[in-house]
């Protein structure tokens, strides 16, 4: 499969992985993993719905991914804490043939740092708002004929951590939750899968690193000294987790559901003492 980019004219080969022109919608699509995912879909030409808070970054996405490759790129700006919120993005996109739920980041600290209010809301946007999407995209993609729903959990969810208590717990329930669903799923030709990212390169997590590097060196640009302690002495990069989405969904693992599949380097296999 050729792609051409439509700004320099260049071409480039880009393995077929059999879903042109499928409908993917995406929450959380504005930056991070979810704007690398909307880029890694738009290179096989599906047709996007993109979901996000931000409208701003929504429709600067939308509009270059339209112009880059060629694809349909809708967008719709919503908060999913609303009333009604999952109700309005299955009228926007009820017709989509995958569904990544991607939006969500529960709060770190330990069990005392984080209280109810803020771990119930960081619940309410990641955990029940994966479940809610799913209870209604399911469904829909059900009377269609079928359809795939990943879920982009976190490694967090299988290393149980102490200072990140709301995270963890909420991860475990949200790859529990995936199992469920996606081991009786194919009944209704729907796969149900779940993807662990470790440590991302991300605005977030180097946010999240230069506090760490102002605690523990006492200075916040040093954080890249603290991130080479992870394999390869780097995170993951958005394209090495977003292209894995992408084969995931495609038919190529038609017969993958009801797992958790992790990228982290081999962090959580790395259990040594």
């Amino acid at each position: 499969m050729v792609m051409r980019n439509k700004t320099t004219g260049a071409t480039a080969d880009i393995m077929d992985l059999g879903i042109q022109d499928k409908k993917v919608l995406i929450t959380g699509a504005s930056k991070g993993i979810g704007e690398g995912l909307a880029r890694a879909f738009a290179e096989q030409g599906c047709q996007l719905r993109l979901v996000a808070r931000s409208a701003d970054k929504l429709e600067a996405l939308a509009e270059v991914l339209r112009r880059q490759y060629g694809v349909a790129a809708e967008v719709l700006a919503i908060d999913l804490m609303l009333a009604g919120a999952v109700d309005c993005i299955a009228a926007f996109g009820g017709d989509a043939d995958i569904l990544v739920n991607n939006a969500g980041a529960i709060p770190g600290g330990n069990l005392w740092d984080v209280d109810e209010a803020a771990w119930r809301a960081g619940w309410n946007l990641k955990v029940f708002g994966y479940i809610n999407m799913t209870r209604v995209f399911y469904r829909l993609m059900a009377a269609h004929g079928g359809g795939v729903i990943l879920n982009n959990i976190g490694n967090g969810g299988e290393n149980f951590d102490f200072d990140y208590i709301a995270g963890t717990t909420g991860n475990a329930a949200l790859m529990a939750f995936t199992r469920a669903m996606g081991g009786k799923s194919l009944k209704d030709n729907i796969r149900v899968v779940g993807i662990n990212p470790g440590p991302v390169d991300t605005d977030r997590i180097r946010n999240v690193w230069r506090k760490r590097a102002s605690d523990r060196l006492g200075d916040a640009s040093r954080y890249e000294e603290l991130m080479r302690n992870y394999p390869l002495g780097r995170p993951a990069s958005v394209a090495e987790i977003a292209d894995l989405f992408v084969f995931i969904a495609s038919p190529r693992s038609g017969y993958t559901s009801g797992v958790i599949l992790t990228v982290d380097g081999g962090i959580s296999s790395n259990r040594s003492i």
